[in-house]
């Protein structure tokens, strides 16, 4: 009887899932789950939350500028780590001041509070290409740290994409005068993979990278 319990409250999720997703999404997420694999945040939030802002990110994160300078393995691809990207580049550049708590909790009240067709998906795009053209433009190998490194970690690209955006705000005929700061220790320490994900630590990195490019000490 328990097992039984269980199998009909399993059904019960999917057939919530599939009344709101598209079917591209549907087929998706019953392979991955039919198949016994674990869905990661993103791949949750496309089946739980589909919308306008969703189908936003989905389109930004098969830019070929966006592909070319955040290079992220196939296997990742197919998890919807670029749409994981592109979701942090918009939740927070636009909020990050006030996050406090887990990073996913953040990220999904984000994207609840957006998914609507009240989103201005024009200004969004063209302030996310114009943070590639930018960073495409000033640095050396995007957001990798050198030539022929593939995985970028997410506190990195976090760090300069809104970093760059914040800037290019502020002056939007930003020319930095030096990016001798990407090799500098303050910038690696902010950027490890061991750095947490503590509100005074988000907050650092970005006005790191917006401060350095903008001039400031």
């Amino acid at each position: 009887m328990a097992r039984r319990r269980r199998f009909n409250r399993a059904t019960i999720r999917m057939i919530v899932l599939t009344e709101k997703a598209d079917e591209e999404t549907r087929r998706d997420m019953f392979e991955r789950i039919n198949g016994s694999v674990q869905l990661n945040d993103m791949e949750k939030r496309r089946g739980i939350s589909p919308g306008p802002f969703v189908k936003l990110l989905e389109e930004l994160a098969k830019t070929p500028k966006f592909i070319k300078l955040c290079p992220i393995s196939e296997t990742l691809v197919r998890k919807r780590e670029p749409e994981e990207f592109v979701l942090r580049f918009f939740a927070y550049l636009n909020k990050y001041q006030k996050f406090e708590r887990q990073v996913n909790v953040f990220l999904n009240e984000y994207l609840e509070k957006h998914n609507n067709d009240g989103i201005d998906q024009d200004s969004m795009s063209s302030e996310f290409h114009k943070m590639l053209d930018f960073v495409d433009k000033y640095f050396p190998h995007g957001f990798s740290k050198s030539k022929g490194h593939v995985r970028i970690p997410r506190i990195r690209f976090e760090a300069i994409s809104v970093g760059v955006a914040l800037a290019l705000r502020k002056k939007s005929d930003l020319e930095p005068k030096s990016m001798a700061w990407l090799d500098s220790p303050a910038f690696k320490e902010y950027t490890t993979s061991d750095s947490s994900n503590s509100r005074p630590k988000v907050i650092r990195r970005i006005e790191y990278v917006r401060d350095r490019l903008l001039g400031k000490s």
